[in-house]
């Protein structure tokens, strides 16, 4: 039996001695996994990765590290194949230990919680850096096996002197490409939008499903699809409801005869929310927003901790008022006037200097009470900070023009009264 060269031995012993140490380490690193989560992670994703990183490795050292006399036809050929393989190795683990520090990040910060702006905030930036780190490790991978073969780099170095010329190209040619990707980078570090935010784009309420390099994808709350550009969001205005927190306002509005009770409706209001899980305890106002032709507007305004619930207090509103009228104050229901009388004769005519008598009114009204419930920038303390929010400073500083326009007015009351004086002075003398 012929015995084995022990370069040989040595070539072949090599990966299979990287292998044993690599699970050394992973036993360990899963120890350390049990009290952190970035152990864990690494332990998870970066193991089969590790595994052929340091069997390429030590394979290709060994076969390198051989002497002269152990040479053949294909080890040049085979040692550039095996120098890919661990380039292509050490990406694919470099990708799984950013992945996995990722991951270790994201779990810190859970969304199924009721106040989860900070933690969506966090996983849109992480979703985001996740895209761009794949795509740079992919691009510099690429770059490293080209630069392994002798005729690329030779055209590369030739082609320095034109890469101005040719980035100029790409850049107009890309240009929107590029514009989406550094629309997205924006999105992601402005904080304008997070995963999972309510928003309404175009007139439809959606909420934020997924944000990449290139585009937008809302769920609309019918469960279709809207897909828009990034650029979308840092060109075109929009609405986003959480942006700073999830509790949202929203109004209610129906018609109603000029009899209706509006007291009674408003306590039947109070009434209702408060009976219901839907109401997150801060708003519920019942105003008269309008009256005209014959009929009297309402508008019932509540307060919900998210979206989603404040849709399905607005239609229970709805709904309940609606019945409360019909049932409990049928004649406050919509309804038209007309008088109809036989025409006759006019029985009068204007005279010149003649005013038809009208009755007095007072000269002086007074205004009930505030009601709880009837005011919307007050009577309560949500309702005065968001007067206090919303209101103007009580005396605003003069603006630069009112200041020259009063100082040129002093000038010219000055100058009026000099001529006055020197003819008191002539007179007297």
């Amino acid at each position: 039996m012929q015995h084995v060269p022990w370069p040989l031995a040595i070539v072949l012993a090599a990966p299979l001695l990287a292998l044993a140490a690599v699970e050394v380490i992973h036993r360990i690193v899963v120890r350390l996994g049990r009290r952190s989560a970035v152990m864990a992670e690494l332990a998870s994703h970066a193991h089969r990765a590790f595994q052929v990183f340091a069997a390429l490795l030590a394979l290709r050292i060994a076969l390198q590290a051989t002497p002269l006399w152990f040479d053949f036809e294909m080890k040049p050929e085979l040692l550039h194949l095996m120098g890919i393989g661990v380039i292509l190795a050490g990406a694919w683990l470099v990708a799984t230990v950013l992945l996995a520090l990722e991951d270790a990040i994201e779990v810190r910060y859970r969304i199924d919680v009721p106040d989860n702006r900070q933690a969506r905030r966090v996983r849109t930036q992480i979703l985001l850096l996740r895209r761009v780190t794949i795509a740079a490790i992919v691009v510099i991978t690429l770059g490293l096996v080209l630069m392994t073969f002798p005729q690329v780099r030779t055209v590369g170095a030739s082609l320095l002197a034109s890469a101005g010329v040719i980035g100029i190209v790409a850049a107009l040619a890309a240009q929107s490409v590029l514009g989406n990707v550094i629309a997205g980078l924006q999105l992601a570090f402005s904080d304008a939008i997070r995963l999972d935010d309510v928003v309404v784009v175009e007139g439809e309420w959606a909420r934020v499903e997924e944000i990449t390099l290139s585009h937008v994808v809302l769920q609309i709350w019918d469960d279709r699809r809207l897909i828009l550009p990034t650029s979308y969001f840092t060109t075109k205005p929009y609405q986003n409801w959480t942006r700073t927190k999830s509790e949202v306002l929203g109004a209610v509005e129906f018609d109603v005869d000029w009899t209706a009770p509006v007291p009674l409706l408003r306590d039947e209001l109070r009434r209702l929310v408060e009976s219901s899980d839907l109401w997150d305890g801060r708003v519920c106002v019942l105003q008269v927003t309008d009256a005209v032709g014959g009929l009297v507007r309402l508008r019932a305004l509540v307060s919900a901790g998210d979206a989603p619930r404040l849709w399905d207090l607005r239609c229970l509103v709805r709904e309940h008022l609606i019945a409360w009228v019909r049932d409990h104050q049928p004649e406050a229901l919509p309804r038209r006037r007309a008088e109809v009388a036989a025409a006759e004769p006019a029985s009068w005519r204007w005279l010149p200097g003649t005013a038809a008598a009208r009755p007095e009114q007072s000269a002086s009204a007074t205004a009930d009470e505030p009601v709880e419930g009837d005011r919307v920038f007050g009577g309560s303390d949500d309702g005065q900070a968001r007067g206090t929010a919303f209101a103007g400073p009580e005396h605003p500083e003069p603006t630069l023009q009112e200041t020259v326009l009063d100082e040129q007015v002093a000038l010219d009351m000055i100058d009026e009264d000099e001529p006055v004086a020197d003819e008191h002075r002539i007179r007297r003398s």
